[in-house]
């Protein structure tokens, strides 16, 4: 058996971003980590990482007939895994994060479900709600955020603010998506904002998501939480975003789309680190 398939499906900076954003969550919550469970956040990272590659591998077992015509090289539409090996690797991921979700309380075994349940309810029907489906997915990104927090405590105003931001810029990026996946969307009957309103006006709509989020940033300042590596590494992000929001009203196309998906990933990491420096 072939791994390089299986690693592709499983979306793999997708799935190590979510496994950070649950140690930043525990981090914002308690800045010692000298006072963590070591095995408990060591868990949490599992969590978020085989939970967001189950999400990935079933998002793309249903999606096989639209990527069969928006992106024929992935892993099940070429042929290199096959679908039910791919709903065999979606239910072995699922299984092992909400194990080691249990390990670790009821709380985080909760918030663990109802993400598997988002994923579960996107993927199967929730993509065809346009918006509401990407807010769906968004969920599932801001999540980690609030179960870093129970791992080691109480969540936070930080882990609130981490996690909104995360739900806006992501929210953002999957109406992005959908520009680029316009044409075999529209073929399925799939209802993104680029196939209901035009790919003009989902650009619109995702970079007032984008900019939403970056108005969001400067409230660690007038809490008296930012710090001078916070304000440094969230105005880079902010830039990033604003940047990249100008490039996608620019060229709204379905490469212009692309580089700003693409472009937002960076964003997004360069903010996960912003939130780290929070406290020093």
């Amino acid at each position: 058996m072939r791994v390089g398939p299986y690693v592709r499906l499983l979306r793999p900076v997708n799935s190590v971003m979510v496994g950070l954003a649950v140690l930043v969550g525990a981090y914002l919550a308690e800045p010692n980590p000298s006072l963590w469970d070591v095995w408990g956040t060591a868990l949490g990272f599992v969590t978020g990482f085989t939970l967001t590659g189950f999400s990935m591998v079933l998002n793309d077992y249903f999606d096989r007939d639209i990527d069969a015509v928006n992106e024929p090289s992935r892993p099940i539409p070429s042929g290199a895994v096959k679908p039910s090996e791919a709903l065999v690797y979606a239910s072995l991921l699922s299984v092992v994060g909400l194990t080691t979700s249990m390990l670790t309380g009821t709380g985080c075994l909760m918030l663990a479900a109802l993400s598997t349940v988002l994923s579960i309810g996107y993927t199967s029907y929730g993509k065809r709600l346009g918006l509401v489906g990407n807010m769906m997915v968004s969920g599932c990104i801001a999540i980690p955020f609030l179960y870093g927090g129970l791992l080691v405590g109480t969540p936070r105003l930080s882990n609130l603010l981490a996690a909104s931001t995360a739900f806006l810029s992501n929210t953002g990026r999957e109406v992005t998506k959908g520009i680029v996946d316009l044409e075999g969307d529209r073929r399925f009957g799939v209802e993104t904002v680029a196939v209901r309103y035009g790919c003009r006006r989902a650009a619109y709509v995702a970079a007032a998501l984008y900019t939403s989020a970056v108005l969001l940033t400067p409230i660690p300042f007038f809490t008296g939480d930012a710090t001078l590596g916070y304000l440094a590494a969230v105005a880079v992000t902010d830039l990033g975003f604003l940047y990249s929001s100008i490039r996608l009203l620019k060229d709204p196309s379905r490469s212009g789309a692309r580089r700003v998906k693409n472009q937002v990933v960076a964003w997004m990491l360069l903010g996960l680190l912003a939130f780290t420096l929070l406290e020093f």
